[in-house]
């Protein structure tokens, strides 16, 4: 039989094969090469076979993630240097980022205009409310695996729990001191919803500290979307698009045609690359 590793934990392994989830343990040979939630396998009695995966995350352990919905509020106030930092990354490992807007209830028009001017040549993005139950166009999304990243406290357990229709994930409480949330998911696994899974994981509220982006600093235009049509712009193919002359992006930020906030974000991930 063949089916979807959703959770894993003690030597167990959770499999869903779209009509049953068995509970299961694995050949010593086949956890020796790595088992994680999000593979596909093969198995009888045991686990006998793992696929092919298109990715594989480290940390948070998760295999064949298609979506990462990289989650932003009013409260806290976006870090657009994150929120770039995932898309980076997302497009990296081949997986596509969608920016999520939660608490719209309570966020200023003026921030969510802000967010659609900054990305809306970048990545699709969809507006939505936790608290009132407006997740319609968020759902609709949800196909294969998918992930919440983003800050704590955006509201990421609570969007889980409004597309799932149930308490799934354990809600913490906003810090309003400073706020900033606390950690409150601390095992990997996949829920079913509709169509797809989400997967619900502590390591994505920890990127913000530990993400570090597999490419060179020469590489990072490239996963720009915004950026890729003035990149023929540059006489040097070496251009890393922060001296002025020559340089088709800053060219385009001049005129207006590349956001300013983006390219100012560039620029700090590109000093973090060069200082690796």
């Amino acid at each position: 039989m063949k089916g979807l590793v959703i959770k894993k934990n003690a030597g167990l392994y959770d499999i869903d094969t779209g009509k049953i989830v068995a509970t299961i343990k694995a050949l010593g040979n086949v956890k020796k090469h790595g088992l994680y939630v999000g593979d596909y396998v093969e198995f009888t009695e045991v686990i006998t076979k793992v696929e092919e995966r298109k990715n594989l995350l480290i940390r948070p352990p998760l295999a064949n993630l298609d979506k990462l919905f990289i989650v932003a509020s009013s409260i806290p106030k976006p870090d657009f240097v994150l929120i770039d930092k995932l898309i980076v990354y997302s497009l990296v490992k081949g997986i596509e980022p969608i920016i999520v807007i939660n608490k719209t209830d309570i966020m200023d028009e003026c921030l969510q205009s802000e967010i659609k001017s900054i990305y809306k040549d970048a990545v699709k993005m969809i507006f939505v409310s936790a608290e009132k139950g407006e997740v319609g166009d968020l759902k609709k999304e949800i196909k294969g695996i998918t992930a919440f990243a983003g800050q704590s406290a955006v509201g990421k357990s609570s969007l889980i729990n409004a597309l799932l229709g149930k308490e799934q994930a354990e809600v913490g409480d906003l810090s309003k001191k400073v706020e900033r949330g606390k950690q409150t998911t601390r095992m990997t696994c996949l829920y079913r919803c509709d169509k797809g899974y989400i997967a619900d994981t502590a390591g994505f509220s920890l990127l913000d500290a530990t993400l570090v982006l597999p490419i060179t600093p020469q590489e990072l235009g490239r996963y720009y979307p915004d950026f890729l049509k003035y990149l023929q712009n540059c006489k040097f193919r070496s251009c890393l698009h922060e001296i002025s002359g020559n340089c088709g992006i800053i060219e385009g930020v001049r005129q207006g045609k590349i956001n300013k906030i983006r390219y100012e974000s560039y620029l700090k991930i590109l000093s973090e690359l060069k200082g690796r």
